[in-house]
């Protein structure tokens, strides 16, 4: 716990809850399902549209009248959105790790202390970040430089590293679910009815 920054905060008139943080709930956790949301859905679209030829006859069976290039239109915006999101996920999630005060004698399912699960999930939230900035450069030059002309508007390599990047996302994301659910950082409900306490009386506004 960043006691420095704490004491700032108090001097601005902001106060530490129940949680470790400044606020009811941390705002971390839910940038991180925007993004994955979005990313995943990104990802889906560009395969919808790549195997279309194969889609079209289900498509026509149930009368559903989309083009081609409706689903790689979905999959760019969803991906712009991500990287925009994913820069407010990683603050958000720096700022709350600078408060955590996680236990230091336990060790998670995987047989890392809380400390190094921090450190993992921090510097691969940043690398996280940088993958998925690059898949939307890397989406934008197919989309209007090198394939714009062509039906299929994204690689296959560019899906293959998608999907990559999703199996990346679900063990990162394993990390930050481990120091919720089992060092209890800033899981202020867990916390509290661990401690025998009503979360419903102690997080009053």
């Amino acid at each position: 716990m960043n006691l420095q920054l704490i004491e700032q905060l108090k001097q601005l008139g902001i106060e530490v809850g129940a949680n470790g943080l400044p606020y009811r709930f941390p705002l971390h956790p839910n940038f991180v399902h925007l993004t994955l949301g979005l990313f995943i859905i990104a990802i889906a679209f560009d395969f919808a549209g790549t195997l279309f030829p194969l889609e079209r006859s289900i498509l026509k069976f149930f009368a559903m009248p989309v083009s081609r290039s409706n689903f790689f239109d979905v999959a760019w915006y969803n991906t712009v959105a991500a990287s925009v999101i994913s820069f407010f996920t990683v603050a958000a999630g720096f700022f709350e790790l600078l408060l955590a005060n996680p236990p230091t004698d336990m060790k998670s399912d995987w047989g890392l202390g809380a400390g190094t699960t921090m450190l993992l999930h921090g510097v691969g939230g940043v690398l996280l970040l940088t993958l998925i900035v690059a898949m939307t450069i890397w989406r934008g030059y197919q989309r209007f430089r090198w394939r714009k002309n062509n039906l299929q508007q994204v690689q296959w390599s560019y899906l293959l590293a998608g999907v990559f990047i999703l199996g990346y996302m679900f063990v990162h994301g394993t990390l930050g679910a481990q120091l919720g659910a089992e060092f209890g950082v800033h899981g202020t409900a867990a916390g509290l009815i661990q401690q025998g306490e009503n979360p419903n009386q102690v997080l009053q506004p």
